[in-house]
């Protein structure tokens, strides 16, 4: 098992490259440490395009993460004598000191602590297998991000708590570690994990936003009738020239399906008013009918709103039995029961 062990170890640092941690750690007992270096990675997170977004808004969020970390310094820790080849070791373990301050196997994960904002989980999790100071990876970390159709105006914040290791020593081996089976190995590397947390800050810009606040009328099948909507404006900002249509299907239509609201504040409701018609054949039920309002934002811009549903209760025309129906039906009665009493009179003179 141990020999097993010993000749993973042995391919394992043969196939890493410089500054790779090794397989097998040694102990301090088959290392000397020359120096003692001063610095670690400093990662910091900057976000690549506009940070505005719109509500209902599903979007890529592009983060480039850097190392501003600076390596202040050595401190001696041995005295290196005056051996040639502990003077080259002692300059070589100063050459892989200066990595203190790159960051290894750094984790990044985005995490939103509103409902307002969803992120993607399949996109949550970004990795880098270094982070060198001064140099910007070649691709950014891209989060997949939801906003949700009713998250109010305003500014937000998303969280990135990032981990990584960086060396915390290097010790210089003087080949007895050739009895790990390590015989290239003239160095070995100590490391500590880091965990910090970024913020990721993004504005969901406000807009003028529209719902139903009021239904008033029904219609029955067969029949023609005025349906009253009132739409309110629950946005942040004003909606300029701002018209309602409606579209209908079968077994309803509409003449005229496009009505003038005009200016709608925030907060304030404007009524419009839609003559619907129904089949004979139309089901008795409630019918959810597509409408939107197009409108100019503060920009003067033709906006148009999400999909708004309005509920029109319709009934069937034969569930009512009106004035008219009831008449001719009296008529019909009084002149059948005079029909009867003729010929029962003209029965009783025979």
């Amino acid at each position: 098992m141990m020999a097993v062990l010993l000749t993973a170890a042995l391919f394992a640092v043969t196939a890493s490259p410089v500054g790779a941690k090794e397989f097998i750690q040694p102990t301090y007992e088959f290392s000397t440490n020359y120096y003692d270096a001063y610095g670690e990675p400093d990662i910091y997170a900057s976000v690549l395009g506009d940070t505005v977004f719109e509500r209902g808004e599903t979007a890529q969020v592009r983060i480039v993460l850097s190392n501003r970390g600076v390596l202040y310094g050595f401190k001696a820790k041995a005295d290196v004598g005056t051996k040639e080849s502990d003077h080259a070791k002692s300059l070589k373990e100063i050459e892989y000191e200066s990595l203190r301050t790159t960051a290894f196997g750094v984790k990044a994960e985005m995490v939103s602590i509103t409902d307002n904002i969803e992120v993607d989980p399949t996109t949550s999790v970004q990795t880098l297998d270094k982070l060198y100071p001064g140099v910007l990876p070649d691709d950014p970390m891209s989060f997949t991000i939801t906003i949700s159709d009713n998250a109010p105006a305003g500014s937000y914040v998303l969280l990135l708590p990032v981990s990584y290791e960086y060396q915390s020593q290097v010790e210089m081996t003087d080949g007895s570690t050739v009895r790990l089976g390590l015989p290239d190995l003239d160095h070995t590397t100590f490391y500590k994990t880091r965990n910090t947390t970024l913020q990721i800050p993004l504005v969901i810009e406000p807009a003028a936003k529209f719902a139903v606040s009021d239904v008033e009328g029904e219609l029955t099948s067969g029949q023609s009738g005025i349906i009253n909507v009132t739409y309110t404006n629950v946005g942040e900002v004003e909606a300029a020239d701002a018209f309602a249509r409606i579209i209908v299907m079968k077994p309803l239509s509409s003449d005229r399906s496009v009505v003038n609201l005009g200016n709608i504040a925030p907060g304030e409701s404007k009524t419009a008013s839609f003559d619907l018609a129904a089949e004979i054949s139309a089901v008795e039920k409630n019918y959810g009918i597509d409408s939107e309002i197009k409108y100019c934002d503060e920009d003067g811009e033709i906006e148009f709103s999400d999909n708004i549903i309005v509920e029109v209760p319709l009934r069937s025309r034969e569930a009512r039995i009106s004035i008219t129906t009831l008449a001719l039906a009296g008529i019909l009665l009084v002149a059948a029961y005079m029909g009867y009493n003729t010929i029962r009179r003209k029965d009783d003179k025979k």
